[in-house]
């Protein structure tokens, strides 16, 4: 295991983020700060990609505006016009959207370029490390819906039965409490460790 195998150490190589890994790994502890999650870090990393690609485009904009293009880009609650207006403005300073999309990463790939290229971890116990293999279960059912999902569209749409243009498929997992009447994703609601109750 090393860097050449570690999407997140390429594009740190790639774009010139040579601070970012730090970064990361002081989020991902807590040094001096509450703790960040591993899908928090994703989030943080390709914004900072997003970024990067804009700078080297040299695209004018405005404070701010680098974070809304991301959110833009990948929030399940933006329509499909508001993202398309996104990406048409993107291409048309000269950013490859599709290119850019695929060379976002994961929670895994970050937890991987922590672990294994920084060798960083986080000893949080054996409550941690159940918590990781149950969420292991959960992002594999997901996936497995996502491809289903997915297989069942194309299908429909080479029988000409559907109409749609490029798509991405999302699958979210929400959970209510019942008590406190909180809402979380999920997987925020394995990092967090506990709802509005505690």
């Amino acid at each position: 295991m090393g860097s050449e195998q570690s999407k997140v150490a390429q594009l740190i190589e790639t774009y010139g983020l040579a601070s970012m890994g730090a970064e990361l790994e002081r989020a991902w502890l807590g040094d001096n700060q509450e703790r960040q999650s591993l899908r928090d870090l994703a989030d943080r990393f390709n914004q900072a990609v997003l970024m990067a690609a804009i700078r080297d485009a040299g695209m004018d904009v405005i404070d701010g505006e680098p974070a809304n293009f991301y959110r833009l880009l990948t929030a399940d609650d933006v329509s499909a016009g508001k993202r398309i207006e996104a990406r048409n403005r993107l291409e048309r300073a000269g950013i490859d959207v599709a290119k850019l999309e695929d060379q976002f990463v994961t929670y895994q790939a970050i937890r991987y370029y922590l672990r294994n290229v920084r060798d960083v971890s986080y000893d949080a116990g054996t409550k941690t490390e159940q918590v990781e293999r149950e969420r292991g279960t959960i992002d594999r059912l997901r996936s497995r819906v996502e491809t289903i999902v997915r297989d069942t569209v194309d299908r429909l749409k080479t029988a000409d039965k559907l109409t749609i243009g490029e798509y991405r498929v999302f699958v979210s997992i929400d959970i209510r409490c019942q008590d406190c009447g909180t809402r979380h994703s999920i997987s925020d609601l394995l990092d967090r460790g506990s709802c509005n109750c505690q």
